[in-house]
């Protein structure tokens, strides 16, 4: 076996192995499937949910869970196209106003769980509560008439090199910056300490109340940022426009071999994980299977996988 393949989990290597004989089987449905136009597409797609699941396995690799993910995305999207209506001024900062809402709401479950000990998965249930009671305050519960910008549009669906979506490059920039946040930085060592032995990272020194706290940060403003590209991709946000990326994004870190307990994961395990997700909501969308059968196929891929994970010890 090639030395980078060793190097890889098996895990991994079973996503990638997964993608190829999707690839595979769709091009049995049809002969589209392997282009090169229909690639970039599904990479396009990819890319809000590679944002998601890059916040989601920051919070996972420290053992919690973020699921605030589908109102936050909302609020990315509501509030970006909001400032959009401020005039010149708020169409220069839709995107980082989107983002910033989105980071707020990271940075209070961050507290939630890392100083006043609150179970994240209770925790950011609640934020995601109160993100949708904010977002219905503002918009009466009806569908709010406020436009993307033209810069929000232009990253979510423009081509500028070589025909490739802008969103790609998007996901390309924010996934180098995890890589060698993870692997270069304090930050990256903490987060996997605290997902091995929190108590011993504690010991040793480390800023572990803080790190969990920006880990949910950057896992609010990420999923924030997937709204403002979505709202740019459709030209408008919408109610529950996050719904859909909740089980998907957990799925794509999970199939990546990111363990649900924490402490061991690896990035090109998550942007696999994302790729095969899209491919299989695109066979089960060419075979025509509703999406109550695909929400079944999520459940039953998510549970499989964790009785393979979640009975793995943690790394050392």
């Amino acid at each position: 076996m090639p030395a980078f393949l060793a190097r890889l989990d098996k895990p991994v290597l079973a996503a990638f192995g997964c993608i190829i004989l999707l690839l595979l089987v769709g091009s049995l449905y049809s002969s589209s499937f392997l282009s090169p136009e229909y690639l970039l597409q599904q990479l396009q797609v990819a890319s809000f949910l590679g944002l998601i699941a890059t916040g989601m396995m920051l919070v996972v690799l420290l053992g919690q869970i973020d699921l605030s993910v589908p109102w936050v995305v909302t609020v990315g999207g509501m509030m970006s196209t909001a400032a959009a209506g401020w005039g010149p001024l708020g169409e220069t900062l839709a995107i980082p106003f989107g983002i910033t809402c989105g980071m707020i709401m990271g940075l209070i479950s961050g507290f939630g769980v890392a100083y006043l000990r609150v179970p994240s998965m209770i925790f950011t249930l609640g934020m995601n509560a109160v993100a949708q009671g904010l977002m219905v305050l503002r918009t009466g519960g009806f569908a709010p008439q406020d436009h993307s910008t033209e810069t929000m549009h232009f990253l979510a669906t423009g081509r500028s090199i070589l025909n490739i979506p802008n969103a790609l490059f998007v996901w390309i920039a924010v996934g180098a910056a995890t890589i060698f946040l993870l692997g270069r930085t304090t930050f990256g060592r903490t987060v996997y300490a605290i997902g091995n032995k929190e108590r011993a990272a504690y010991l040793s020194g480390l800023p572990t109340q803080r790190v969990i706290m920006l880990a949910f940060m950057a896992s609010g403003g990420l999923s924030a940022f997937a709204g403002v590209l979505l709202a740019g991709y459709s030209t408008k946000a919408y109610q529950s426009m996050g719904d859909p990326y909740l089980l998907p994004a957990v799925a794509a870190v999970v199939l990546g071999g990111t363990n649900i307990l924490g402490g061991r994961g690896s990035y090109i395990g998550t942007i696999a994980g994302v790729i095969l997700i899209t491919l299989l909501q695109s066979i089960l969308s060419v075979m025509q299977i509703d999406e109550a059968g695909r929400q079944l196929i999520y459940g039953a891929v998510i549970i499989g996988m964790l009785l393979v994970y979640g009975r793995q010890k943690k790394a050392n």
